[in-house]
Formats: structure tokens, C-alpha cells, sequence
């Protein structure tokens, strides 16, 4: 797989790949042994483009997905984000890449359960302290994206699980993010409301030009991935899509 070093154009905006792995090593110490999570990962993913990374459970997903994110710190090696470098980041430095340019999904949801959906949605725009009447504009947008235009004002445990998600993706999606990292998002649905939330996925990427790297057992997403990678062993293999 290709690396692209960060090379600033004539606009001053870094070109090439908007998230790049380079060499990334976790190891972790278990008693007198060491646990190599990552065994020198390396990925660039493009503008628009969605990634999906399988493995079995234990197989290193979640630690990726969490140094992509600088929620976790590499052994060794880098992780860039449209031209930065996140692993030589201040924890003041990273809260900020991670309020406005990378943003999560998670199979539980996380949804605050005595707010309502909008108010969900709203909860990373309070957090930058975007103007209210903008604010208001982005909730509803959002909301109409994921198709709950009509359930704004209706509480968690109103929703379908389905419908919960769809509301975490639309909150992922407020402060307008470069980078989207979804980790087992279909990990709690049935499989047609599985199915349902991938195709959602897909259209979200395309509509809002974001990158999205979605760690997932879900057969469905060699049908909607732009590419499908395989971590085993802590290394990364390029899998073939559906024709």
C-alpha cells in the first residue's frame, strides 16, 4: 500500500491521503511477555473515501482505530491527519483534532438517554460553541440526512436501535469532521437494520466528503466499502471486493 508524505500544495493544504498510518506499532506488556497489537500498520486513506477494516474479535481493531483517532498513543511510528502529525500532539492539541476534525461511532451508541435526539446531535456543537442559530440549522440538517427529521424531539429510549444509531451518526457528523472512525457501529442491530446503517454509512461519506474507517465483521461492507482490509496478526491486508 502506497505512502504519500504530507506535501503542502500551492493552496497551503496538504495533498495526497487526508489520514495516514505510517509504521505504527502497539505493543503491550503482559506479564513477562509482550503483546504486539500492531505490528508496523501502514494506510492512507483518501478524501471521500471509505475504508473498512475486518478481523476477529482481539484482532487489533479497536486499538487501531483508537491511535487513527489520538485516543491511544502508537509504541512506534506515525499517524497524520490532513498534514499533522497527531502522535507528536499535546493532549490540549489532540482534544481539539478530536472536537472538530476526527469524529467516533460506537455499536453502543453513547447516547445521552434524557436528551432528546436534537439535543443529542447538538452536544459537539455546544462544545465549540457554535453560534445557536447555526447551530439550530445544523441540528435539523443532520437529522433530515439520517432520515429523522420527524423524531428530532423524541428521547433514546423512543427509538429503535436503529434509530439510536442513526442519531449517532448525525451527532458524529455536527462539527462537520475530516476524518469519521466507526468502530463496530452495526455491532448491536439486526442484521436488515445492519445492513440499513452500512448503506446510511456509505451515503453520509459521499454526501459530506468525509473519510470514514469503519472496523466491522459485517459482510455487508465488502458490498459498500471502497476498499476492505484485513487486520491479522497485527498486519494489514488489502482484501478483494464483490464484483
Amino acid at each position: 500500500m502506497t505512502i504519500v508524505d504530507p506535501d503542502a500544495g500551492a493552496t497551503g493544504r496538504p495533498t495526497g491521503p487526508l489520514l495516514q498510518a505510517i509504521d505504527v506499532v502497539r505493543d503491550y506488556p503482559s506479564g513477562d511477555t509482550v503483546i504486539h497489537a500492531l505490528r508496523g500498520v501502514n494506510l492512507a486513506a483518501d478524501p471521500g473515501e471509505l475504508v473498512a477494516v475486518r478481523g476477529r474479535s482481539g484482532s487489533g481493531k479497536t486499538t487501531f482505530l483508537n491511535i487513527l483517532g489520538g485516543l491511544d498513543q502508537p509504541t512506534s511510528g506515525r499517524v497524520i491527519i490532513d498534514g499533522h502529525e497527531v502522535s507528536s500532539m499535546s493532549e490540549d492539541e489532540l482534544v481539539d483534532v478530536r472536537r472538530r476534525s476526527v469524529a467516533f461511532i460506537f455499536q453502543s451508541f453513547g447516547l445521552v438517554p434524557i436528551l432528546s435526539a436534537a439535543e443529542n446531535v447538538e452536544i459537539p456543537l455546544r462544545l465549540v460553541r457554535a453560534e445557536p442559530r447555526g447551530r439550530d440549522a445544523r441540528v435539523r440538517e443532520l437529522l433530515e440526512l439520517v432520515g429523522l427529521g420527524d423524531r428530532a424531539k423524541h428521547r433514546p429510549h423512543e427509538l429503535s436501535g436503529g434509530e439510536q444509531q442513526r442519531v449517532a451518526i448525525a451527532r458524529a457528523l455536527a462539527n462537520r469532521p475530516r476524518i469519521l472512525l466507526a468502530d463496530e457501529p452495526t455491532g448491536q442491530l439486526d442484521s436488515e437494520t445492519g445492513h440499513v446503517i452500512m448503506m446510511l454509512l456509505r451515503d453520509v461519506v459521499r454526501t459530506e466528503g468525509v473519510t470514514a474507517v469503519v472496523a466491522t465483521h459485517d459482510p455487508v461492507m465488502l458490498d459498500v466499502a471502497d476498499r476492505v482490509l484485513e487486520l491479522r496478526d497485527g498486519e494489514l491486508f488489502e482484501q478483494p471486493l464483490r464484483g
